[in-house]
């Protein structure tokens, strides 16, 4: 019953490969230094590049990205084929079109349950002015409506 955003935490494998998989486990964490966390199960495929990398990119979707969102969730084996990005200082994709993105140091990890919560050093940030967020509760997407 806890509505949230929605990201795709995007990097490289050592090899130059691309990672992209869609999160909702998101939040800031501390403003000095800048910090924010997400969390990954441990049985992703995606956890060894994840973990040793030492950076990725959280891409906060805007409402009109829900089809990323669904295909980065998904197990498909082109899901970057067709997808607009620009490359990161230090080389993880930034989603063309998102509402934010931050480029992020892999400060640290822990192990907790099933999942890793992974804590992001705040390098680069940037944001796409006047973007309404693509939010997600009880299996649905949604998007912002003033009160």
């Amino acid at each position: 019953m806890f509505a949230t955003g929605v990201t795709i935490v995007t990097a490289r494998t050592p090899a130059g490969a691309l990672i992209g998989l869609t999160a909702n486990s998101f939040n800031s964490v501390s403003l000095h230094p800048p910090l924010v966390l997400w969390s990954l199960s441990q049985g992703a495929t995606s956890m060894s590049a994840l973990s040793t990398g030492s950076h990725y990119a959280i891409n906060i979707l805007a409402a009109d990205q829900k089809e990323l969102a669904e295909r980065f969730a998904s197990k498909r084996p082109d899901r970057w084929q067709g997808v607009p990005f620009s490359e990161g200082a230090c080389g993880a994709p930034l989603l063309s079109g998102a509402a934010a993105t931050f480029e992020c140091f892999n400060r640290s990890r822990y192990e907790e349950g099933d999942h890793v919560i992974f804590v992001g050093e705040v390098e680069r940030c940037s944001h796409r002015a006047g973007a309404a967020p693509l939010l997600f509760h009880g299996g649905k997407f949604y998007t912002e409506h003033p009160l």
